[in-house]
């Protein structure tokens, strides 16, 4: 179930907060987009080990203002990675942080381990990688929103690179969400 958090967001956007990748310190992720992903989406694919089940990090402390399904699960899993894919986001968390800034990460194995109104750390686990709603493989879907707008993420004060789905792009990061 989602359910709404009915937070003060009014005024102006203040300054984007010290987002760090939303995975564990030390692990070596591919950060990638494609065309018609949508301009400012970021895909999450470890470069080493499992992907299934890996630790969702918040990227920076906040309170969680939705948490739950966006669209239909579908029916991938670790046992059944090819099964049929949902709609929408899946299992998803969405948080707001000071300044009216807001984090989104979707496509999670389960239900998250947070609620709307928990407040959140940065580094502390939302919930796992999957494959759930329209995915066709496990992975994390993840955006940085000023406003409700969505912008260029970025990490440890660094851009990601990823601004239009026009061309396909990857990158390669280490997490320092220590």
């Amino acid at each position: 179930m989602v359910s709404p958090y009915a937070g003060p967001l009014a005024g102006p956007p203040g300054p984007r907060p010290a987002f760090q990748m939303p995975v564990a310190c030390g692990e070596r992720w591919q950060l990638g987009t494609y065309p018609g992903h949508d301009d400012f989406d970021v895909d999450f694919f470890p470069l080493d080990g499992e992907s299934w089940g890996r630790p969702v990090l918040a990227s920076f402390e906040g309170t969680v203002t939705m948490a739950g399904i966006n669209g239909t699960l579908g029916g991938r899993t670790p046992a059944d990675p090819d099964g049929p894919r949902g709609t929408g986001g899946g299992y998803w968390v969405k948080i707001a942080h000071e300044g009216r800034w807001e984090t989104q990460y979707l496509h999670l194995l389960e239900p998250p381990l947070v609620s709307s109104g928990d407040r959140v750390a940065r580094g502390q686990q939302i919930g796992k990688l999957g494959s759930t709603g329209n995915s066709g493989a496990p992975h994390l879907h993840y955006e940085q929103r000023r406003g409700w707008e969505k912008v260029e993420t970025y990490f440890d004060g660094r851009p990601s690179g990823i601004t239009t789905d026009d061309r396909e792009y990857t990158t390669a990061r280490v997490s320092k969400n220590c």
